[in-house]
């Protein structure tokens, strides 16, 4: 069965700096900031919804196809990608622009200050999904380029092919008519619990409500786990216990893979679910959201630890 992942390709550049931004900010001269903080050094990372989602599944044993755009210094995350034996047909290079960026400092009190470049993200990828049969195909619209978001759920309910929502960080960006309309004839919508109350405010539905136009409503929690609903009820799935918890930043996506995982081996959504978590529970192991790393016989041993 072909997988395909619609979402975002980027760099995650992140800095230390040792002190308190507070140290050097005048609170009285808010009005005129001007402020240089001397970090401790720069650690470059692959991420992007796309390709956590799309790392993830890899180690799964998947080949998902992803569809985003990239820029012209996207040269080592190929690289990357096809080590993985990824495809990059559905990948489209925008040589003007560069790619996706987070540029992530943290203080000595894990505050935090993000500046993000979409640079290609703000390009559709223009990958023709018409040769794609509904029987086969599984597919995911991540956070990413509005306008692929749109096109491809748009494109994914005209051909049949049953898909993902998932709005995430895209959630203030989306016009309300058209979240309500992705979410409509989705498989099913996921998102944690604070976006979940963001996206029944810009619709004006309520959780019942949004279960009469999808077929599931996944909430994420965590390290409580995570809420399966349908129009019949709703399940609470627990979070694995992992060795450490050194960064929750990718757990999400890594969710969605297992959780792609489970729905291609055709388990019923709420056993899928069981999957994702698992898959979440390696993530926040390690620093990074494609640093973690599982052979598919530890993934099955430690599902069957905390669900069998």
């Amino acid at each position: 069965m072909r997988i395909l992942v619609s979402g975002s390709l980027a760099y995650d550049r992140i800095m230390d700096f040792p002190e308190k931004f507070s140290d050097h900010i005048l609170p009285d001269k808010l009005h005129i900031l001007n402020v240089c903080f001397m970090v401790n050094g720069l650690k470059e990372q692959f991420g992007g919804t796309a390709g956590n989602i799309a790392y993830n599944l890899a180690l799964l044993g998947e080949k998902p196809i992803i569809l985003a755009g990239v820029g012209k210094d996207f040269d080592e995350y190929e690289k990357r990608l096809q080590g993985f034996g990824l495809s990059l047909e559905g990948i489209r290079k925008i040589t003007e622009e560069f790619t996706a960026g987070a540029y992530i400092t943290t203080d000595a009190l894990n505050n935090q200050i993000t500046g993000f470049n979409p640079g290609a993200m703000r390009h559709p990828c223009r990958y023709d999904v018409q040769g794609y049969r509904p029987d086969d195909t599984l597919a995911i619209v991540a956070p990413g380029c509005l306008e692929d978001m749109l096109t491809y759920s748009t494109e994914f309910k005209r051909l049949a092919i049953p898909y993902i929502f998932d709005p995430g960080q895209s959630i203030p960006a989306l016009k309300s008519e058209d979240m309500l309309d992705m979410i409509t004839g989705s498989m099913m919508l996921i998102s944690n619990d604070y976006e979940l109350e963001l996206i029944m405010r810009a619709v004006n539905l309520t959780k019942t409500q949004i279960l009469e136009r999808t077929g599931h409503v996944i909430t994420t929690l965590g390290e409580r786990g995570c809420y399966v609903a349908n129009s019949t009820g709703e399940v609470h799935i627990p979070a694995t216990k992992p060795r450490q918890v050194l960064d929750p930043t990718g757990a999400g996506d890594a969710f969605r893979a297992g959780l792609i995982k489970g729905l291609l081996l055709g388990k019923a959504v709420v056993d899928a679910a069981a999957l994702g978590a698992v898959c979440a529970g390696f993530a926040v192991e390690e620093h990074g959201t494609q640093v973690h790393t599982f052979t598919e016989e530890e993934f099955w041993a430690r599902h069957k630890t905390h669900y069998q």
